[in-house]
């Protein structure tokens, strides 16, 4: 027992994994009750297990193990987590369970595996199952199959896949153990009771004995299908539906799911596929051309037993196919045309649909092989076309079958009419649309009127099975002409057709089948009708509908109710002829005897009478009771239609027109009449009622059948009215019925004959019906007319110009025959199919004049095009190209050139390539629709090219592939599993374009084929693509899919992805699933013939529609006569016109779109590295296409095509248009203006020199209107544009680079010259001696207009690079390279050569005397330096840039007065004297100069004074003046901000004031941004104002400066509680910002003032704020060098670094949440400096051990975030191995594994410290060498004496003796020498810090304390011509010293945010000068630095004397 108390008393979790097996036992036990007690599936309690989970089912120990597993299965059953368990859980299961000896043990293994399919992992299940089938033990063999036979049996086989098991199962029944032979069979009864004979082909190669036992096994099986019996979790409805079902007994089950069960399983998917490719006999295509036919027939004999294979592997048997064709078709021994034959039909039935490609190769050679009478050929070539129809559709072999429809040989139209039965067979009504029908039907109507008894017999039978199929209503309209025996033949026929399945047809046959769908029709149908034809209609149009598709909305209805009458009308289609007797019977019953007596009178009045009393008694006759042949027969006895009397006359045709309006009138009747209409047609008088009778006859018969009698009747008259006007009535009738249904070619001989008419009015009538018919036809029409005279060529344009962008009239008058319905059902099946063209619009491709150009296609020309030699190659292809050009239009035939021309798209010269991807465009709009039966064989090649490398290759095939689909439709093209084998290619360029097509073209989509889902599990592969753009438009198509194919199928298709791929993926579908489109309504119907001229309609305006594009899909047939026709010849150039109108329609809108933030967010996306940067030597495909992506979204289509275009005339032409809109669309140029700049730098990479100089013309135009509309390029757009624009200044043209230095002058306008200067510098690194010289000259102007602020990022290194040029071996270059020196001479004086460095004598002497040449003519231009001087607007960012200035010239007191980007002259601003811009310092001094100055101070001297009369001594905040001068936000800004600084009060709250109500406007605040740390170094400026001198000034109240606190605070509170603002402030801002509100806090002094308490309390809450909102890194940062300077100043407030150390604490603890967002490698970089600084020995000297606590606290929780990666984050060290920081992170990373608490390392803490000393006295030495070495160097002297002071300054015990004892005495003299010095200048220094020590012992300062410092100050700048010793470092040294605010920190290497006031000055623009100028006229003089307010004043008179002085001196 003493064992058992160890474990009783431990958790269950742990007992479970004890030991002893009684512990686990009683583990298992225990978890079994808590399992069954936990209520909620995903209670936390579940995880603890979910490791433990396979150790229960895989115990050592019998007995336990078999408690796990109970337990194993209740986890399963209700822990929500157990899915993850799976495949550890099931493996276990199969190996250590299903070998156990105990039955119990095996069922619960079993049981937990159909549990966890329960759960929706039946996938991982079987796959496990599956594997241990494997095993070697039988015992685990026969029970994995056992359980895989349960799970089949209750789950079924949806859920279980039974491809894997059928694949696996043979080898089961080889086995060697009779158990598991036993088992396999079972396992093969229980998959027959699911798939039943879909199982028969997988195990035909088991043994015969085997199989016959299975065989009686399956006959035993019960007939009924096989039902799910238990159900996953996602079906509980169902499981519900079963349970209900169950309860009430019924056994019998629906049988539409009973047909769905039995049909749920295709044997051809359970069977593998072979390769026979690899198999064929080497010598097979030898052997195959053989003379011997014994040798042809062992080639064929051995593909004959390789294609008996039931399934193929897909691959390339287009050779294989060409051989057995030629076998086919040209052999004479029919022995071997049957095995040829047999060898196709096996290859067709095992590839499927993937032979499709081939089939429209084949079938025509089989169709003229059907001459061949023997019945074993017939029979092979039958079987081998059956075979082929089945991996193809009919409407592919539509164009093959009807060719061979009309051939002599009656035995090939037998044939091809059989086959059509046999094929009718296996269609639907979905699958054979009227469209399809109506051509066969015609073809099988002449046949059935055929000589041969047994070419009408089979038309006979092709007939009836159509009429079975599709059903009478259908086929009806098509037998119009036959007579009864026929049809009663055709019906007959259609009632012995048994179609396969069993299947019912399609209507009209009466029988069970109608029956069924009567009960199911809509309740208008089942009214009991006059006729018995109604019944048999109306359902068929309904279950019509529900089996073709999506059904229409209100079709049935109209169809069964609406619809009655004319459906009933159907059967008068047909009326014989009467005699004229039985029309006098039937007429005398309906009319009254006078009215008959009295029609033959011959007084015409009587007459008259008679037709009155007709009228009269039409007009009341019932519909039905109206006998029209005999009334209209009637009306035509004598004299009939040669009645003399008009007004009889008049009213015959009136009669005529109201018995076609009231009665069923037909054909029969018709003829009786139209000869008389039409003869009257023309008459004045009864022309109007002649043709009111035709409109009549139109509405009764159908106009299509009207218009082709009469205009036949017409045109066999002479007269020349009737003619004429029987045109002008068809012109007007086609607008008022449409174009459905129209046959052209029944009088486009009669247009063709009234165009040649001598008459003029027949001419002009015929042009006018042109007119009407191109609306509808549009430009194929034109072809028909093409070889007439161009006079009257030119009348048809002319004509057809009138009607371009008119879109045809909507249809008044309806058929009211099945025609009309016809016509409106093509309309709608053709929708179906993809596109939707009414009946005239199809029929107007078909009219076309195509020509059959299979025989120029040779075996010469083909072999030419597969040649060797490219060259040869070449030539095959122009050949082909001029074939297809010269035909115009060509039939679908084209012989052998698809595989040709597929083998040429895979060419290796890609110039071949794309000549082919053009003849392939051409073929697109040459062969029309008919396209569509090429799409296999030659379409997807296409697809294939867009994974070209070239990019020019993968356009020209995207135009093809769009080319091709305007023409087929996409129907085809996602049929199949062809497009889903293009997308497996992990070709990244191929998966971006294809996605990127189906993502546009899918949307436009009313139905899809269901093969659609053959691309989705590509579609998740590209969603995880590695390319980003392949996954971004993977992303794009995923709603589009999505569309189609719906969210739960999508869905399920994802869970067969990994667990990790899974969850990715539907994430994705879920937001897909917000963004899903709906689908496109269908086309609105109004019923009848409206149905047909929709389509037309629409398909007119997508002419004139900029968008016609996208109408593709949804009506592709539209597309074929506008696109395919009219489009297409407009681009090859036969009908330009049309295109043209198009073009100036689609270029009308804007060129740009202005989206707002896209630009924005192409900037961030760039810095979060989710695109390229651009930034290349040459542009490579990859950016020109993601460059072209991001233009998609905000350029017009059109002219983005442009841009892109091969042709570079159409760059220019784009130029053009862009240049044409620069002004009125100058905003959106400006927010697309990052794209406009990037695609110019790809121009910069043409040669084409006419295309770059219409670039610079934009360009220079552009920058123009940038600076007229105030626009600043950001670094972004600048960094993408100017390095590519400096390559061009290199241009050997000299126009170029005279338009590029304009443009780099204007550039300087809208981008800091700053910064373009060190661009300008990496061009001077060239080879192209060109570009260095132009740069080099470019920076010398620069120098000269700017100054030396301009030299980035120090002037020194600058003009080094600079003068190394002067020794160039290029002339250009070195007089370049001079004149630049000279410029920074002229502004520097004598420092150049300091700044040059060291120079060759013969470089120097060069240099020397281009500067003794410059000196003279600098003397005699003295405004010049002064001017370049005064226009200085770039402020360095590092401070020595300010020394550098000559003394002589320069002075900070004198004011910049020009703006930032003004090159120009002053005079532009007429409200700034110009006397305010003299440098008076300089003429005073320069007495040659004067002589220049006087006319220009004299003339404007009255205007100077003026303004200076004025009493106000401070600037204004803004004030009307500064508005005339600042038109810009930015500038309105940089005024304000500076005002901000100011050192008058009241100016500074009104400042903030402004500020503040920006900042508190959401909407306002964003013009801020870009301006944040300015603002902020403003304010902290102020902060620094007041606390040194404000609270010092007893003669201001202390309330002012309360308010103005409050100002301050206020503003931070509104700026930092913005974070998109508050994160712009960098480190050195914060830093700086951070150390002043701190000082405010202990500032003792505010808390004695009134209100002095809550201020602090605000200010306390700003920090918060401040800490919470900036961004993270940067305020960690700044927290840390503020920390290590308030420890190294030791004079600032006792409490400033513990509140720093406060921030950083809470900090600190927020680091869990912001870890992400921080920058690890900065913050460890600060902290690497801070140690240097303090190393653990050096902090723990410090009076607390606070600060040494705070840093190992922030490390610790680095290090816990982050683990042992947190050491991959020291790359920003430079020597990391001498690092403490490193060394410290390894020991904390090391002795803390889990990183919990900080206690290991304190324990560590004294062994850390020692290493460290060790460490740190091995450094001494080091550190020590390297500051000496600096100390010797001539550069770097100054840097080197300042570290030895900061060293000693640190480690005063630090012995430099043995370092100094070796040198010379002049060097140690030297050191010394230094140090004093630096040690003279920091005992001054520090009272200017940041840290704000003039406060803190509460001293009050005198006014001599400033003028001292200031005297300090001028010297040290060389600003103060006093006591200046020359020689050695040390005494140039305060020269090159930094000012006073950059010495706020202690470290060098920690830029202070005052050092970005420099670079942020140059933003300041005026602002900052008026700001200067108020600051330095107080510095001016001595004697005012401490009297402020009121030195404007005294300034003012200091320059009356000076010019007063000035004056004096030129008298």
């Amino acid at each position: 027992m003493g064992d058992d108390s160890e474990w009783l008393k431990l958790p269950v979790d742990q007992k479970c994994e004890h030991k002893v097996w009684k512990a686990r036992l009683s583990g298992y036990e225990e978890a079994v009750k808590l399992f069954q007690k936990i209520r909620d599936e995903k209670s936390p309690e579940w995880g603890k297990y979910l490791g433990l989970l396979k150790k229960f089912v895989t115990d050592s120990n019998a007995v336990a193990q078999l408690k796990g597993l109970e337990a194993a299965l209740v986890f399963v059953e209700n822990a929500h987590v157990a899915g993850k368990t799976t495949g550890e859980v099931v493996s276990g299961v199969v190996t250590k369970v299903f070998n156990q000896p105990k039955a119990r043990a095996k069922e619960l293994g079993a049981d937990i595996c159909l549990m966890y399919i329960e759960i929706e992992k039946a996938e991982v299940v079987q796959e496990e199952l599956l594997k241990g089938l494997d095993n070697k033990n039988p015992k685990i063999v026969v029970t994995c199959m056992d359980t895989l036979r349960k799970a089949l049996s209750e789950y079924g086989s949806k859920i279980v896949t039974l491809k894997p098991i059928v694949k696996i199962l043979p080898k089961q029944f080889e086995s060697r153990e009779k158990a598991v032979r036993d088992e396999a069979k079972l396992l093969a009864v229980e998959i027959y009771r699911w798939i039943r004979d879909a199982i028969r082909p997988s195990l035909q190669t088991i043994n015969s004995v085997q199989l016959k036992d299975l065989e009686e096994e399956w006959v035993k099986l019960p007939t009924s299908a096989a039902k799910q019996t238990r159900f996953l979790r996602s079906q509980q409805d169902l499981k519900a539906k079963f349970e209900q079902h169950s309860a009430e007994g019924g056994a019998d089950s629906d049988g539409d799911d009973e047909a769905d069960t039995v049909a749920a399983v295709d044997p051809y998917e359970l069977l593998e596929a072979v390769d026979i490719l690899a198999k064929i006999p080497k010598d097979f295509y030898d052997k195959i051309e053989a003379k011997k036919w014994q040798e042809r027939k062992e080639a064929l004999e051995a593909v004959e037993l390789l294609a008996k294979k039931p399934k193929l592997e897909n691959g390339d048997y287009g050779d294989l196919v060409r051989a057995l064709k030629k076998v086919v078709g040209k052999d004479a021994n029919v022995m071997l045309v049957s095995l040829a034959a047999k060898c196709l039909a096996g290859l067709a039935s095992g590839l499927r649909k993937k032979f499709g490609t081939y089939a429209g190769q084949v079938v025509p050679t089989i169709l003229e092989k059907f001459k061949e009478k023997k019945p074993q050929v017939v029979q092979a070539l039958q079987e081998a076309i059956d075979a082929i129809f089945l991996t193809t559709t009919l409407q592919n072999l539509s164009e093959d079958i009807l060719s061979v429809m009309d051939n002599k040989n009656p035995s090939i139209k037998q044939q091809a009419s059989l086959y059509l039965a046999r094929s009718f067979r296996h269609c639907t009504q979905a699958t054979l649309p009227k469209s399809v029908l109506k051509p066969f039907c015609a073809a099988l109507v002449k046949q059935v009127n055929d000589s041969a008894p047994e070419v009408r017999d089979a038309a006979f039978e092709a007939l009836g099975t159509a009429m079975k199929v599709a059903g009478e209503k259908a086929v009806n309209p098509f037998l119009a002409d036959l007579d009864k025996l026929k049809l009663d033949r055709i019906k007959e026929s259609a009632d012995k057709v048994e179609l396969p399945g069993g299947r019912k047809g399609g209507g009209g046959g009466g029988g069970a089948g109608d029956k069924k769908s009567a009960a199911k029709a809509p309740p208008t149908a089942e009214a009991p009708p006059k006729s018995s034809a109604p019944p048999r209609k109306n359902p068929a149009a309904a279950t019509s509908k529900s089996v073709s598709g999506p059904p229409k909305k209100g079709k049935p209805t109209s169809a069964a109710g609406g619809k009655a009458k004319k459906t009933s009308d159907n059967k008068e289609v047909i009326e014989t002829e009467l005699s004229i007797e039985a029309c006098e019977d039937l007429a005398g019953g309906v009319l009254p005897a006078s009215c008959l007596q009295q029609l033959d009178s011959a007084n015409w009045k009587e007459r008259l009478a008679s037709m009155e009393e007709f009228q009269r008694a039409a007009e009341t006759m019932d519909k039905g009771q109206m006998p029209c042949q005999a009334l209209v027969r009637m009306l035509a006895k004598k004299p009939g239609w040669k009645e003399t009397n008009f007004q009889v006359m008049q009213m015959k045709l009136h009669i005529v027109a109201l018995i076609a309006q009231k009665g069923q009138f037909s054909k029969t009747s018709a003829n009786v009449v139209l000869d008389g209409l039409v003869d009257k047609v023309g008459d004045v008088k009864c022309g109007g009622n002649a043709k009111e009778g035709l409109t009549a006859i139109g509405e009764a018969c159908s106009l299509p059948w009207t218009a082709e009698q009469v205009v036949s009747i017409a045109f066999g008259q002479k007269n020349p009215k009737n003619q004429a006007e029987t045109l002008n009535w068809l012109a007007n009738a086609m607008k008022e019925f449409g174009f459905a249904g129209i046959n052209v070619k029944g009088f486009i001989n009669n247009v063709k004959t009234a165009l040649g008419a001598t008459n003029p009015a027949i001419r002009i009538a015929a042009i006018t019906l042109l007119g009407v018919m191109h609306l509808y036809m549009g430009a194929p029409l034109r072809v028909f007319f093409e070889d007439e005279k161009p006079a009257l060529l030119a009348q048809i344009d002319a004509e057809f110009e009138k009607m371009q962008g008119q879109s045809p009239p909507a249809p008044i008058r309806f058929n009211k025959k099945a025609a009309a319905e016809e016509a409106g059902d093509d309309g709608e099946e053709q929708d179906e199919d993809g596109g939707a063209a009414g009946g005239g619009g199809q029929d107007s491709m078909d009219l076309l004049p195509r020509t059959d150009i299979s025989e120029k296609i040779t075996s010469d020309l083909v072999s030419k095009i597969g040649d060797k030699n490219w060259k040869i190659r070449k030539e095959g292809l122009d050949e082909a190209k001029a074939i297809i050009v010269e035909a115009n239009f060509v039939t679908t035939n084209i012989g052998e050139l698809p595989l040709t021309l597929k083998e040429r798209l895979g060419d290796s010269n890609k110039i071949l390539v794309q000549q082919t991807l053009n003849i392939l465009q051409q073929l697109a709009t040459a062969m029309g629709p008919g396209l569509k039966q090429h799409v296999k064989a030659l379409g997807f090649p296409i697809i294939t090219v867009l994974g070209d490398s070239k990019s020019n290759v993968r356009a020209a095939a995207m135009i093809t592939l769009q080319a091709w689909v305007e023409q087929t439709g996409m129907k085809d093209w996602l049929e199949g599993e062809d497009l889903s084998e293009e997308l497996k290619r992990e070709n990244p360029f191929l998966r971006q374009e294809v996605l990127g097509w189906l993502a546009e073209k899918l949307p436009t989509l009313r139905t899809v084929p269901g093969d659609l889902m053959l691309c989705v599990p590509q579609l998740y592969a590209c969603l995880e693509d590695r390319n980003g753009d392949v996954r971004k438009r993977a992303q794009d198509a995923l709603p589009k899919f999505m569309m189609h194919l719906g969210f739960e199928k999508m869905t399920k298709a994802a869970g067969k992805l990994k667990t990790s791929s899974k969850d990715q993926v539907v994430a994705m579908l879920e937001k897909a699933r917000a963004v899903m489109p709906a689908k496109p309504a269908a086309p609105t119907k109004a019923g009848g013939g409206k149905d047909s001229a929709e389509p037309s309609r629409s398909a007119s305006a997508s002419r004139s529609q900029p968008a016609s594009d996208d109408c593709v899909d949804s009506k592709p047939e539209v597309k074929k006569i506008r696109g395919g026709a009219a489009a297409k010849k407009g681009a090859a150039g036969k009908k330009p016109p049309a295109k043209g109108v198009k073009d100036e329609e689609d270029k009308s809108g804007p060129i740009f779109v202005l989206i707002p933030n896209a630009k924005e967010q192409r900037v961030k996306d760039e810095k979060q590295l989710k695109i390229l940067k651009w930034n290349f030597n040459t542009p490579r495909d990859e950016y020109l296409e993601q460059l072209k992506t991001q233009m998609s979204t905000c350029f017009a289509k059109w002219l983005q095509d442009e841009l892109y275009h091969f042709d570079f005339q159409r760059h220019v032409k784009a130029i053009g248009v862009m240049i044409e809109r620069l002004e009125s669309e100058s905003d959106a140029t400006i927010s697309c203006l990052d794209l406009i700049l990037k695609w110019f730098t790809l121009r910069f990479f043409d040669t084409n020199t006419t295309v770059l100089m219409k670039v610079l013309e934009y360009l220079k135009l552009l920058f123009a209107m940038l600076n007229a509309e105030n626009y600043h390029l950001t670094e972004y757009e600048a960094n993408s544009f100017i390095p590519y624009l400096i390559l061009k200044v290199g241009e050997s043209k000299d126009g170029v680079r005279k338009d590029v230095r304009t443009i780099l002058t204007m550039l300087c306008k809208v981008y800091p010259a700053s910064k373009v200067f060190p661009l300008l510098m990496d061009g001077t690194k060239s080879k192209n001696s060109k570009q260095r010289a132009e740069c080099l000259e470019e920076l010398g102007c620069l120098i000269e207009g700017y100054g030396m602020n301009v030299c980035q990022p120090v002037p020194a290194k600058a003009m080094k690079e600079i003068a190394v040029h002067i020794g160039d071996r290029d002339t250009s270059v070195r007089n370049a390279a001079l004149n630049t020196v000279v410029a920074v001479y002229n502004a520097c004086g004598e420092q150049v050569y300091k700044l040059i460095g060291n120079l060759s004598e013969k470089d120097m002497s060069m240099l020397e005397e281009r500067i003794k040449r410059s000196a003279k003519k600098a003397a005699a231009a003295p405004a010049k330096p002064s001017v370049a001087e005064r226009t200085q607007k770039e402020n360095p960012t590092n401070p020595n840039a300010t020394f550098l200035r000559k003394p002589a010239q320069e002075d900070p007191n004198k004011l910049n007065q020009a703006r930032q980007n003004s090159q120009h002259s002053e005079s532009s601003h007429p409200s700034i004297p110009r006397e305010f811009q003299l440098d008076l310092d300089m003429i005073e001094r320069d007495q040659s100069r004067v002589c220049e100055m006087p006319d220009l101070v004299q003339h404007k001297l009255d205007e100077l004074l003026e303004p200076i009369m004025i009493p106000e001594p401070k600037i204004h905040s803004v004030s009307p003046h500064f508005d005339e001068l600042h038109n810009s936000t930015a500038s309105t800004i940089n005024f304000v901000i500076s005002q901000v600084a100011s050192g008058d009060i009241n100016t500074s709250i009104q400042a903030l004031a402004q500020i503040d109500e920006v900042l508190r406007q959401e909407d306002k605040a964003e013009v801020m941004s870009g301006h944040i740390d300015q603002f902020l170094i403003a304010t902290f400026m102020q902060l620094r104002l007041i606390n040194s001198t404000h609270m010092a000034d007893e003669r201001l109240d202390k309330r002012d400066i309360i308010k103005l606190y409050s100002c301050i605070i206020g503003n931070m509170l509104s700026l930092f509680s913005m974070e998109s603002l508050a994160r712009e402030a960098s480190m050195g801002v914060l830093k700086d910002l951070m150390h002043g509100v701190i000082t405010l806090m202990l500032d003792s002094r505010v808390e004695d003032m009134e209100d002095g308490q809550q201020l602090i309390r605000s200010t306390n809450l700003l920090v918060i704020r401040v800490l919470e909102k900036s961004q993270q890194t940067n305020m960690i940062s700044a927290l840390l060098v503020l920390l290590q300077d308030s420890l190294v100043t030791t004079a600032g407030p006792p409490k400033f670094s513990e509140l720093v150390m406060k921030c950083l604490w809470r900090m600190t603890r927020h680091l869990p949440e912001t870890i992400d967002s921080i920058n690890l490698d900065r913050i460890l970089l600060d902290v690497h400096n801070f140690m240097k600084v303090f190393p653990k020995e050096k902090l723990k000297q410090l009076k607390n051990d606070v600060p040494h606590r705070t840093l190992k606290t922030l490390l610790h929780t680095l290090c816990k975030l982050t683990g042992p990666q947190i050491l991959d984050h020291l790359s920003m060290i430079e020597n990391r191995n001498e690092s403490e920081l490193e060394a410290h992170l390894r020991q904390v990373v090391k002795h803390s594994g889990n990183l919990s608490g900080l206690k290991s390392d304190r324990g560590n803490e004294k062994g850390g410290l020692r290493t460290d000393e060790r460490m740190s006295k091995a450094k001494v030495s080091d550190i020590l060498s390297e500051i000496f070495k600096k100390i010797g160097s001539k550069e770097n002297t100054k840097e080197g004496l300042t570290e030895l002071y900061e060293y000693k300054q640190k480690y005063s015990d630090a012995d430099l003796e043995p370092f100094l004892k070796n040198t010379s005495q002049f060097f140690q003299s030297y050191v010394e020498r230094g140090l004093r010095m630096i040690e003279s200048e920091r005992e001054v220094i520090p009272q200017h810090g940041v840290d704000s020590s003039l406060t803190s012992n509460n001293e009050e300062l005198k006014p001599a304390v400033y003028y001292e410092r200031l005297k300090i100050l001028r010297q040290r700048q060389g600003l103060e011509n006093t006591s200046r010793q020359g020689g050695g470092g040390v005494e140039d040294e305060p020269q090159q010293r930094p000012p006073i605010s950059s010495l706020l920190s202690s470290k060098p290497s920690v830029a202070s945010s005052t050092d970005m006031l420099h670079s942020k000055l140059s933003q300041l623009k005026e602002s900052r000068e008026m700001y200067q100028q108020e600051h330095n006229a107080h510095s001016n003089s001595p004697s005012h630095t401490h009297t402020r307010s009121a030195s404007p004043a005294a300034n003012l008179d200091d320059l009356k004397k000076r010019l007063e002085r000035i004056k004096s001196n030129r008298q």
